[in-house]
């Protein structure tokens, strides 16, 4: 019996890809055949489709279009950014090790809100907690009063852009335009080494596998039911006495956590983060990442992040300056021909083959067209 004969079918799929990007890729970058920029290449778009999945949750299960996830991945980069920038503090001329930037702008003194960022692990705890906690208020007042549709976009959107406005200012000791940048170390490794690369892509990928397959089982138990009828049916959800605001505050704040995690994941190895990252345009190509692959369907927004990636890396080397038309022109093609994505717009092609008149009845994938013949006999 075949090993993924034991596991069901939907999940083939993703655990063949999981074993390519766990196993397989390492192991041919390791003899030379993958080279290690191609691999750094992907490990960031893992960050990014850790990003993707948490907007499906919100977004493809909930029915919120929130358009501020960027401001969590920033968010959650930033904390680490800080952390490993005072790893690699320059000596000032004040006697402190204080960040480049700051000695350039005659800073004296470290600002108090920095002194936790020395221990990793306080770092990495405020990384993952500081998002979460951001989305848990602002989520709270605005789900209790009962903002969504449209309405939450647009005022999701605004807070993308208050925080971009925030983050650009020098006043707030975060780098301003230039953002945290130059990082050497993390944990005590080098960052330039071939093999902690390999090792931050290790992670990404195994963090990104863990977290789909935890989505997957998130969806199939009654929390992902409750959040899909939330998505269809709000108003009868809420009469029979669902609390409709904790179950939509706590997807909220998943959709934060992923996109933090990612965003933890994605700074040491770019070795950047700038308030350019979580401006209103970058929070809108996550939309779109999830609107391509299908949102809905969790694999779909993993593909979509990494597939439009790609096509951003390649466009934007052969068309430099198009890139946003390039994104718009993909945008409305999805949302007017293929609405449920790629991922969904396959799905559904291989279920009208499985379920077209004619097939031997024998065959297992004939069974639904069966079953629905006798029910309306």
């Amino acid at each position: 019996m075949k090993i993924l004969d034991l596991f069901p079918r939907q999940e083939r799929t993703a655990i063949v890809l999981s074993v390519l990007a766990v196993v397989v890729l390492p192991i041919l970058n390791s003899v030379g055949l993958v080279s290690d920029l191609n691999l750094n290449l992907l490990g960031r778009y893992f960050c990014f489709a850790l990003a993707a999945l948490g907007i499906d949750l919100i977004w493809g299960y909930t029915g919120i279009m929130s358009l501020c996830q960027a401001v969590f991945f920033c968010l959650g980069g930033y904390c680490i950014g800080m952390h490993m920038l005072l790893k690699t503090g320059t000596a000032s001329v004040y006697g402190s090790a204080l960040p480049d930037f700051m000695v350039w702008n005659q800073v004296k003194q470290l600002p108090l809100f920095w002194e936790p960022f020395r221990l990793f692990p306080v770092a990495l705890v405020l990384a993952l907690a500081v998002p979460v906690l951001f989305a848990l208020v602002f989520g709270f007042f605005a789900f209790r009063s009962r903002i969504k549709g449209v309405y939450f976009s647009i005022i999701t959107q605004a807070l993308a852009l208050a925080m971009w406005l925030i983050f650009l200012r020098n006043e707030t000791m975060l780098g301003g335009t230039n953002g945290l940048t130059d990082f050497k170390t993390l944990l005590g490794f080098e960052l330039a080494h071939p093999g902690v690369k390999r090792g931050l892509y290790l992670v990404t990928a195994l963090v990104l596998v863990g977290a789909y397959f935890a989505a997957r089982y998130m969806v199939g138990s009654k929390l992902g039911k409750v959040l899909v009828a939330i998505r269809d049916s709000e108003h009868r959800l809420r009469f029979t006495g669902f609390p409709v605001t904790r179950y939509k505050l706590f997807a909220f704040c998943m959709a934060a956590f992923l996109a933090a995690v990612g965003g933890i994941l994605y700074v040491p190895q770019t070795g950047i983060i700038t308030p350019g990252r979580m401006d209103v345009k970058s929070s809108l190509e996550m939309i779109v990442w999830v609107a391509v692959g299908g949102r809905g369907t969790l694999g779909g927004p993993i593909v979509g992040a990494i597939g439009v990636s790609l096509a951003y890396s390649y466009l934007t080397g052969r068309f430099p300056g198009s890139w946003l038309y390039f994104l718009g022109i993909l945008f409305i093609t999805v949302v007017l021909f293929f609405p449920q994505g790629a991922v969904g717009s396959l799905s559904r092609l291989k279920l009208r083959k499985r379920t077209r008149p004619g097939k031997d009845p024998a065959d297992p994938a004939a069974e639904p067209a069966k079953v629905a013949a006798e029910v309306a006999a």
